[in-house]
């Protein structure tokens, strides 16, 4: 292979495989006759780079550009997936506090019950979502579909090592132990999974002398369980992409999707009030939210922010579909 056929495939990366797919080899020939006659030109690359990076996020649902539905269901799975991850630790964070404490504020037992009841609906929906999704995988798997099958083991398989790892590792739960039955506003097993599945959200990464009294075992965990996660949801959306979705079952998950960015905004609605709180002086202890919480909010905010969008983008697109249909 070739000097210039080399930097040609490596430019040709910046785009998704659905576009290299499609367009790859053309791009490539006329890519090829740019090399030899401009050797070095850095906004050639920078040109390629902008455009592969949108064609990505078009893929993506991430653009005013319509997407197959099933496109448009993993980038909106993907998106809410994030904001629970993020959620969970902080909720994580709160359920540890109740356990040894009450919170000397209405204010912040009022964001916790709110986070609480919202994480809640969320979970449900999205249990709702994930029973007839795993049914078609499952078809899938019957009829040995291979772009099917390749990604749902994959996702299976890390979210088996993220589940085993989270059980082992929420024995060390700080809540264990706490005081009273009437501070367990969530259950401690779900609090200390939580926990565990969220450790590496912490702000003991910006102390590395703290962060080196961590047993080995905890400190690999913390590194492994994120690379484990985007995994996890990488193979999960391709799974999603690769599915033959009935128009009712889009529907269906449109429907639930729209009921879960709704739950989403209420607990985040509860999460701004508990960090709100902290300047009026209602956090203390425990349930004092740092820079980590912060930033955690800033994060989930963006997340709900493009499941929104994604979720009026599909909305929009069934309803035109439904006109087209009945006209």
């Amino acid at each position: 292979m070739s000097a210039g056929a080399r930097r040609a495939g490596r430019l040709l990366r910046w785009y998704p495989r659905s576009w290299r797919d499609r367009y790859g080899e053309e791009f490539t020939e006329l890519l090829l006759d740019e090399l030899a006659s401009r050797p070095r030109d850095w906004r050639r690359g920078a040109d390629i780079a902008l455009h592969g990076l949108l064609a990505r996020l078009a893929s993506a649902g991430l653009t005013s550009r319509e997407q197959p539905a099933p496109a448009g269901m993993a980038a909106m799975a993907g998106a809410l997936a994030v904001f629970c991850t993020l959620g969970a630790a902080m909720l994580a964070q709160l359920a540890t506090g109740w356990q040894w404490a009450s919170p000397g504020s209405a204010t912040v037992t009022a964001a916790t019950v709110i986070m609480t009841l919202a994480a809640a609906c969320v979970a449900v929906l999205g249990l709702g979502a994930v029973v007839p999704v795993g049914w078609r995988v499952l078809a899938a798997f019957r009829r040995r579909d291979p772009r099917v099958m390749r990604p749902a083991a994959i996702a299976a398989a890390c979210a088996a090592a993220l589940v085993t790892g989270a059980r082992h590792f929420q024995n060390g739960w700080p809540g264990t132990g706490g005081t009273g039955a009437s501070h367990h506003l969530v259950p401690g097993g779900m609090a200390a999974f939580s926990w565990a599945s969220t450790l590496s959200v912490s702000s003991f990464w910006a102390h590395p002398a703290l962060l080196a009294r961590f047993p080995a075992a905890e400190l690999t965990w913390m590194a492994v369980s994120p690379a484990a996660g985007i995994a996890l949801l990488v193979a999960a959306a391709v799974t999603v992409r690769r599915l033959s979705l009935p128009a009712r079952l889009v529907r269906y998950l449109t429907r639930l999707a729209r009921l879960t960015t709704g739950s989403a905004m209420i607990f985040l609605c509860g999460a701004v009030i508990w960090l709100a709180g902290e300047r009026a002086g209602a956090g203390a202890g425990l349930f004092r939210p740092g820079l980590v919480d912060g930033a955690e909010l800033l994060v989930m905010g963006l997340a709900l922010t493009v499941a929104l969008r994604l979720a009026r983008t599909l909305s929009r697109a069934l309803g035109r579909s439904a006109a087209v249909a009945g006209g």
